[in-house]
């Protein structure tokens, strides 16, 4: 079966940067899968040994990398899901909006361009029992990062603040390529406006809408920086981007941490991978094959 003319232009136009992406980052791939293989601590660098497949059993059946796991997904399945939501509908306003559109739109991206960090300080001193402004709202009035769920929701709440923005623009750019008309023909027929955006944007933007999700959900499977400013993984918070970090970088093992990286990458291709079969197939163009 030979491959459209669409396909085979669109493999050529992004043959430079796979082949670019694929130099940098086989070689840390490949290293990382390596190093997994040996019992390597660099506390004791002259007894590292070959263990094969010894570190991924070890951490295949720890408590420690499950409950990471579950720490993660706690986190990422809400956070992208209202990220979609909200994103939606700050680019429904982005893209209807008369009169400041520019203003509406640089407004709209300032979070998203504050370093994620600083984004997380912010939330966790907002959230702080002795200086934080959310302690004088009344029946906000609680411990939130000491303890595991309320804790969770002030890492999602953040995550959601920061990140938004982007899935808004991401949407944007795919309402900008909804044909208007299409839109018009629609609305002479007597669609009604929730008719319209669930009969005619939304098929039409759902390649955009993979983009969105394939982005942020891999984005969010690896979150870290805001866990560690906020909890440092305490409470059950601790996602496995953290238990790599502790692995390798602070207990020094390379052997352990390298599995784990090795396993995070593993997480993330299969998530991108689901979205991308599942999104993939209610396609508009594969629908029309």
């Amino acid at each position: 079966m030979r491959m459209p003319r669409e396909h085979r232009l669109g493999w050529l136009l992004s043959a430079p940067a796979v082949v670019a992406m694929a130099a940098v980052t086989a070689y840390p791939i490949l290293a990382a899968v390596r190093l997994s293989l040996y019992r390597y601590d660099l506390r004791f660098p002259d007894a590292r040994t070959f263990v094969g497949l010894r570190n991924y059993a070890t951490i295949l059946t720890s408590a420690i990398w499950w409950k990471s796991v579950a720490a993660t997904l706690i986190i990422t399945v809400p956070s992208v899901s209202v990220e979609l939501v909200l994103g939606m509908g700050l680019a429904l306003v982005m893209h209807r909006a008369l009169i400041g559109r520019r203003t509406v739109r640089t407004a709209v991206l300032i979070p998203y361009g504050i370093v994620t960090v600083v984004a997380a300080l912010a939330w966790r001193f907002a959230f702080d029992p002795t200086t934080g402004f959310v302690q004088g709202l009344g029946v906000l009035d609680r411990p939130w990062l000491s303890a595991r769920w309320s804790a969770f929701t002030v890492i999602i709440l953040t995550e959601i603040w920061k990140t938004t923005p982007f899935m808004a623009l991401l949407l944007l750019a795919g309402l900008a390529l909804v044909p208007t008309d299409v839109m018009r023909a629609a609305r002479v027929d007597g669609a009604t406006v929730w008719q319209r955006f669930f009969r005619v944007t939304l098929p039409l933007m759902k390649p955009a809408i993979l983009v969105a999700l394939l982005f942020r959900t891999v984005d969010a499977l690896r979150i870290f920086d805001t866990v560690f400013v906020q909890t440092r993984g305490a409470l059950g918070t601790e996602p496995v981007s953290l238990v790599g970090y502790d692995t390798l970088l602070v207990s020094l093992n390379l052997g352990l941490g390298s599995a784990v990286a090795v396993l995070i990458f593993v997480l993330v291709t299969g998530a991108a991978l689901v979205i991308v079969r599942g999104m993939g197939d209610a396609l508009p163009e594969d629908r029309l094959r």
